[in-house]
Order: structure tokens, then sequence, then C-alpha cells
């Protein structure tokens, strides 16, 4: 009876121990599953921010493209991912690009972006933080910003300066290209994070283009961001100028000036043809 007792003991701690030892292992692997998903979290929030963040924001707002806040759930986790990945088999409009993301890439920012839809849920009856204040603007950032701005300062890494395809209405300026976007209210539409992350990681495709291999540096960044802050809050200030006429009306009195120079150079000149002479001799000696 007593072995029996004891066999029967030994019997129940061990599977106790077996209990122990399966519970372990579940917890370590909702555990590594858990780590897993905030590291694919993270992975999307860092992708978010370089690759969606200058066009999109997530409850803040449109910015060049609609707020992301619940497209996974409208979309469904699938559709999201698809709308990452490839854009027009997702039969979004032409305005978004395809970024060249891998799937994973995209299923990474689909988990980021239904992980700040679950958060926003969580945190709706919670009372909203205070607007965080402007950022402050310094007088050499603005000025700095500008001279990028217009070419009179070259980027490090030798980037091309943005006026060459975007202008400004800025009485400090003369002008700008127009092969892409008016930029007097890019901060406005965008808020400093997307205009920073648009610097930063030159997210269209011309953009990648003109920045391959020369990227802007994150002071370059902050004075060009400066600059647009600057512009924007100070545009209502700014007197139109048109410089059209007033190029044409330049050119016009130039062509003026050269024309009277001509005229004067010309009156100078024989009257008579050089050759008159030698013709007239030649006829009367006929």
């Amino acid at each position: 009876m007593h072995k029996l007792g004891q066999a029967e003991t030994s019997v129940g701690v061990s599977r106790l121990w077996s209990w122990r030892k399966l519970f372990g292992v579940l917890l370590a692997a909702g555990w590594c599953a858990g780590g897993a998903s905030i590291a694919v979290a993270a992975d999307g929030a860092a992708l978010f921010e370089a690759k969606c963040g200058a066009c999109h924001s997530i409850g803040g707002g449109p910015r060049l493209g609609p707020d992301l806040k619940g497209v996974v759930g409208k979309r469904g986790k699938e559709g999201a991912i698809l709308a990452i990945f490839d854009p027009a088999k997702a039969g979004l409009p032409p305005s978004m690009p395809n970024l060249g993301l891998s799937r994973p890439e995209a299923e990474a920012i689909s988990v980021y972006l239904e992980g700040k839809e679950s958060g926003a849920a969580r945190d709706a009856a919670a009372p909203s933080a205070p607007a965080a204040a402007a950022a402050e603007l310094h007088p050499a950032d603005i000025q700095r910003g500008q001279d990028f701005f217009e070419g009179k300062l070259r980027f490090a890494n030798g980037g091309p300066s943005c006026n060459a395809c975007h202008h400004v209405t800025n009485d400090a300026l003369l002008g700008g290209g127009v092969l892409a976007s008016e930029l007097t209210l890019v901060f406005s539409r965008m808020g400093k994070q997307g205009l920073d992350a648009m610097l930063a990681n030159a997210p269209f495709p011309v953009m990648q283009v003109a920045y391959e291999g020369k990227t802007i540096s994150p002071d370059e960044v902050r004075a060009l961001a400066s600059f647009l802050q600057h512009v924007d809050k100070e545009h209502a200030r700014q007197m139109p100028k048109s410089w059209g006429w007033r190029m044409f009306f330049g050119g016009a009195g130039g062509l003026v000036v050269l024309a009277g120079f001509f005229s004067l150079i010309g009156g100078r000149r024989k009257k008579r043809c050089v050759n008159q002479d030698i013709y007239d001799r030649q006829v009367k000696s006929e």
C-alpha cells in the first residue's frame, strides 16, 4: 500500500510537471508571437513615416492624399495590403504612385495601421492632449532655407534646387518652375511632420529620380521646412507680382534701345556703295 501511494504521488507530480512545461511552452510561444507582432508594427511605423507620411496622416486630416484613419476596417486587411503593395490593381487613382514596396513591407504597414485603429478605439473616450505649439522660426534658418530653395546654396549631396520645379508666392523671390506643385501653402496642407517626411524621403517618382543618391540632410530639411513655414505664414501679406508683363515690357524696352544703338552706328556708314565710283567711271568710258 505504501509503494502504491508513492507510485500515485509520483504520477501526480509527473502530470503536474508536464502541465507546467506545457503552460511554459504556450507562454513562451505567446510571448514570441507578441514580440514578433510588436516588431512588425515597429517596422511598419518606420516604413509609414518614410514612404506614406508625406502624403497621408492617420487621424490628422487629409494632406496631399486622404486621411488613412480606419482604412483597414473599411478595406479589410487584405484590401489594405493590396492598396499599399499594388495601388493600380486595388483600383486607386493614378495620383497614388506605386512605391515599390515588397508584400512583407506592405503587410508591416497594414499591421501598423491596424494597431493605430485599435489604439484610437481604446483612447476615444480619453481627453485629447493640447495641440503642440508651432515650431519657433529662426531668421537664420529661414534665410538658409530660402537660399537652398533658390539654389544660392548647394545641397551637400548635390541635389537640384527646389525652384527648378516649384514656385512659391513670396516678395523675396523672383519666381520658380511650374513643372511641379506650387508650394506656398504646403505647410498648411501637410504639417511639419508630413513636410519633413517629404523633404527627407522624396516619395514621388520624379523626386526619387532627381534626388537618387542625393538625399537632403536633416539640417537642410530643417532649413527648408522653416522657409516654407514662413512662406505659408506670410503669404497673405505678399503683393502679387506680374512678372510676365514686367519681363515683356523689359524685353520690349531693351529692343528699342538696341534698335536706337544700331541706327546710330548705321548713320555713320557711307551712303554709297564702295564700288560706286568704279562703276560710274566704267559707264562713262563706254
